[in-house]
C-alpha cells in the first residue's frame, strides 16, 4: 500500500514516431543509382537527370514531412523534427544539387576543344561512345566561282577535281550515350552545299548537336583555279594543288599549304603553319605556335604573336616580321632562317634588312646589302658577304663581324665598358677607362660598318669567302613590277657618353 505522503510519478509524455522523409530520399537515390550500376541509365544521364530535377527531393520531403505533421496532430502526438542527420542530408542535396546544375550547364565541346582532349580521352572520362558515319555530297561548281567552307571540329583536305563539278567526301563521328541519341545526332548534323551566284558554300554543320561532340573530316574535290574562303575552328587543314587564293580563319590544329600558286592569307588562334612550294605571298596573323615555309616566290609577311619557332627557307621575295619583340624585314632570302623566343639565326640572306629585337642571340651569315641592327641582351655575329651600309647597336651583349677578303669597308666602332679585337691592322684602336674606339679604312670607297656596343665586346675578323647560296628546286615565279627595294642611307655613327 502506498504511503498517503507519496505523490505517483507521471508517466513519460507520449514519443513521436519516427519520420520517414529521410528514408524515402535515401531510396530514390540509391534507386537511381542501381539503374546506373545496372546500365538502364547511363551515368551521364543520371547525372544530368538529378541535375535538372534535383528540387524534387526536396519537395517531397517536405510533403512527407506536412503528411506527418498532420497525422501527429490527430493523434495529440508532437510532430518530429528534421534532427541532425537530416539537416545534413538537406545540406547534401543543396550543395551537390548546385553543383550538378552548374556544371550541367557547361559547354564540355567547348572545353574539350580547349583542352585539346581527343575523342577517345572524352569518353573514358565522361562516359558514354563514339560513332562513325560517312556521307557523299556532289555538285556541280560554278566557272569562275569560290567555295566557302566552314567546319567546326574536322579535319579538311582540299584537292584538284577533275571536270567542273565539287565532290565532297564526309567521315563523321559521334559521341553519344547510345546508337538511337547518335543517329539522331547524325541527322541533325547533315553536311550542306549551298550556292548563291558564284560563291559556294559547304557547312558541316558540327554546330547543330550542340555540344554533343560531334566532328566531320571532310576530303574536298574542286576545280584548281578556286579560290578558298575556310573557317576551321579545331582540326587539320591541307590544300593541296590549288591555283587561286586562299583565306584562312583557323584555330588549334595546323594549316599545310602545298604546290600552290596564288596569295594566301592566314588568321591563327593557336594554331601552326606550313608551306612548301608556293607561288604566291603569304601573310600570316593572329597568335601561331609553329610556322615554317620553303620555297616561296612570293613574299611572307608575319605579324602577331609565334609561340614556339619561325623557320623559313628559300623565300624569293621580301620577308616581313613584327611581333611584340621583334621587328624585321629583308628583301631576300637564299638560305634558312630560324626563330624562336631566344635565337635568331639566317645565312645567305639579301638587305636592306632591319632588325629590332632584344634578348636575342643573333646570328646572320652570308649577308649582302645594308643592314640596321638594334638588340639588348644577347650576342650579335655577323658574317658579310657583299656587305652595304651596316650600323649595328647592341647593349649588354658581344658583337663580332667578320669581313670577307679584298672587301673595302670604312670601320667605326665604339664600346663603353669594354673591348675591341680587330685582324685589320688598318683600324686604329684607341683604348680607355671607360670606352674603347676603332676608326680606319680597309681599302677605299668601301660602304660604312659603324658598331656601338654598351657593356659588350666588340670583335672585327677576317672572314672566309662566302660559297653563293644552292638555286632553289623549284623555278622561280615570274616577278611582278613593282618599285625596288630602296637602299638605306649611309649610317651615322652614335655618340657614346661617358658615365657622370
Amino acid at each position: 500500500m502506498a504511503s498517503p505522503g507519496m505523490v505517483p510519478t507521471p508517466p513519460p509524455p507520449p514519443r513521436p514516431p519516427r519520420s520517414i522523409a529521410g528514408p524515402i530520399v535515401l531510396i530514390l537515390l540509391g534507386l537511381l543509382f542501381l539503374l546506373g550500376t545496372m546500365g538502364v541509365l547511363h551515368w551521364h544521364g543520371l547525372w544530368l537527370l538529378f541535375a535538372r530535377y534535383w528540387p524534387a527531393l526536396l519537395i517531397l520531403w517536405g510533403i512527407v514531412k506536412l503528411i506527418e505533421y498532420e497525422q501527429a496532430k490527430r493523434a495529440g502526438l508532437p510532430s518530429r523534427g528534421i534532427g541532425v542527420g537530416g539537416v545534413f542530408l538537406m545540406l547534401f542535396l543543396i550543395v551537390g544539387g548546385l553543383i550538378a546544375t552548374q556544371v550541367s550547364r557547361v559547354n564540355w565541346g567547348n572545353v574539350r576543344d580547349h583542352l585539346q582532349i581527343g575523342d577517345e580521352d572524352f569518353d573514358q572520362i565522361f562516359g558514354g561512345s563514339t560513332f562513325d558515319y560517312s556521307d557523299e555530297l556532289s555538285q556541280a561548281f560554278p566557272k569562275g566561282g569560290s567555295l566557302h567552307i566552314n567546319d567546326d571540329r574536322g579535319t579538311i583536305t582540299v584537292n584538284v577535281a577533275d571536270g567542273d563539278t565539287i565532290k565532297v567526301s564526309i567521315r563523321k563521328k559521334v559521341h553519344a550515350e547510345k546508337q538511337q541519341d547518335a543517329d539522331t545526332y547524325n541527322t541533325r548534323t547533315k553536311p550542306t552545299i549551298t550556292v548563291v551566284d558564284k560563291t559556294v558554300t559547304l557547312s558541316a554543320n558540327t554546330q547543330a548537336a550542340g555540344d554533343k561532340g560531334v566532328s566531320a573530316d571532310m576530303d574536298v574535290y574542286v576545280p584548281r583555279n578556286t579560290d578558298l574562303v575556310i573557317s576551321s575552328r579545331r582540326g587539320d587543314l591541307t590544300i593541296n594543288g590549288m591555283n587561286g587564293s586562299v583565306e584562312v580563319s583557323h584555330q588549334r590544329g595546323e594549316v599545310n599549304l602545298n604546290d600552290h600558286t596564288g596569295n594566301a592569307t592566314l588568321n591563327l588562334e593557336r594554331s601552326s603553319a606550313r608551306a612548301q612550294h608556293v607561288k604566291g605571298d603569304i601573310t600570316v596573323q593572329g597568335r601561331a605556335n609553329e610556322v615554317s615555309f620553303e620555297d616561296v616566290d612570293g613574299a611572307v609577311h608575319l605579324s602577331g604573336e609565334f609561340q614556339e619557332s619561325v623557320r623559313l627557307v628559300r623565300v624569293a621575295k621580301g620577308v616581313t616580321f613584327r611581333s611584340s619583340r621583334t621587328d624585321m624585314e629583308f628583301s631576300r632570302l637564299d638560305g634558312r632562317l630560324d626563330l624562336d623566343s631566344g635565337d635568331l639565326r639566317a645565312d645567305s640572306l639579301t638587305g636592306p634588312m632591319r632588325l629590332t629585337t632584344r634578348s636575342k642571340d643573333i646570328s646572320l651569315e652570308g649577308l649582302s646589302g645594308d643592314l640596321h641592327l638594334e638588340n639588348d641582351n644577347g650576342t650579335v655575329s655577323v658574317g658579310l658577304h657583299k656587305p652595304g651600309n651596316i650600323q649595328i647597336d647592341n647593349r649588354k651583349g658581344d658583337t663580332q663581324v667578320s669581313i670577307p677578303p679584298n672587301t673595302p669597308v670604312k670601320v667605326e666602332a665604339r664600346t663603353r665598358e669594354g673591348d675591341i679585337e680587330s685582324d685589320f691592322s688598318e683600324l686604329k684602336i684607341d683604348s680607355g677607362d671607360q670606352q674603347s674606339t676603332a676608326n680606319g679604312s680597309i681599302g677605299s670607297n668601301g660602304p660604312h660598318l659603324i658598331i656601338n656596343s654598351d657593356n659588350g665586346t666588340i670583335e672585327i675578323r677576317k672572314g672566309t669567302v662566302a660559297v653563293a647560296a644552292p638555286a632553289p628546286p623549284t623555278p622561280p615565279a615570274v616577278p611582278k613590277p613593282g618599285k625596288p627595294a630602296k637602299a638605306l642611307p649611309a649610317p651615322k655613327a652614335t655618340p657614346v657618353e661617358s658615365e657622370n
